[in-house]
């Protein structure tokens, strides 16, 4: 399937998945509540998070402590993934090798649970306005082979660069470890409060990415990863010179829905 189109046009596909967060829990056969917890633990990496009135709510509050001091220093997150995959105890094989040096401190069991290959992933969220404020779209390749570990950022949106009208979302390919891909990444301004809710959207083709927020296209990349991806989806409060704006928090990502469209 190939198209040039502004918009989204999904007249070519199937809902796979309708992930509406409509129930009060998430599905545990989609959704591991930890964070790549094979560089930590899953006691250190559980998401902090309700469902409730519809929407998912990924939540870091004040006494939320960093995932792994160790390796990524005073970071916390909140996080849901799609898959899992380590090497064994101390071996440096694992999911998003973000460092280097890291070594698998606990070994964790193989999961796919929810693992597009092509097509459009959707999610209809609410953005932070916060210095400290970052949340996140990001699927990766699952790894269980070393180079297919490539990254399709549908969003990225520091609450930084979040005006009251407008603001800067991050959308594009990041190839980590996989020598296939080259960086092609970029911010592009969106008009209105993102804030609110807003749709997010990639058409994964086997030659392209076509990025869309609110169903307008904003960019497109002419390269494409050719292996399953899981899903990752979190908000970090990430450190700055300031002390921690313990009067902000909690900070809450609200999620109304993740979609995967499969082509007919």
């Amino acid at each position: 399937m190939t198209t040039d189109a502004t918009t989204l046009d999904l007249d070519g596909y199937v809902l796979a998945v309708d992930e509406q967060f409509d129930g009060d829990d998430l599905a545990d056969t989609r959704w591991l509540p930890y964070y790549t917890p094979h560089w930590s633990s899953r006691a250190a990496t559980r998401a902090r998070y309700e469902v409730s009135d519809g929407t998912l709510k990924l939540r870091i509050d004040r006494d939320t402590e960093p995932w792994s001091p160790e390796y990524d220093g005073d970071v916390r997150v909140s996080h849901l993934q799609t898959g899992q995959f380590s090497g064994p105890l101390g071996s440096p094989v694992g999911q998003h090798r973000f460092r280097a040096g890291l070594v698998v401190r606990e070994e964790q069991d193989e999961e796919r649970l929810w693992l597009p290959h092509f097509g459009v992933i959707e999610a209809r969220v609410r953005a932070i306005r916060h210095p400290s404020a970052m949340v996140a779209l990001w699927p990766i390749g699952f790894e269980d082979e070393t180079a297919n570990c490539g990254e399709i950022c549908i969003f990225e949106i520091f609450g930084s660069e979040v005006g009251e009208d407008s603001g800067l979302v991050g959308v594009g390919v990041k190839p980590q470890h996989d020598p296939r891909l080259v960086m092609d990444f970029e911010k592009v301004r969106v008009d209105g409060d993102l804030t609110e809710f807003h749709d997010y959207a990639v058409e994964w083709l086997p030659e392209r990415l076509r990025f869309f927020v609110d169903g307008r296209l904003v960019r497109t990349v002419e390269q494409s990863l050719a292996y399953p991806v899981q899903l990752m989806l979190d908000v970090y409060e990430l450190p700055t010179d300031a002390p921690r704006d313990l009067d902000a928090l909690p900070f809450v990502f609200e999620v109304a829905h993740v979609r995967e469209y499969r082509s007919r």
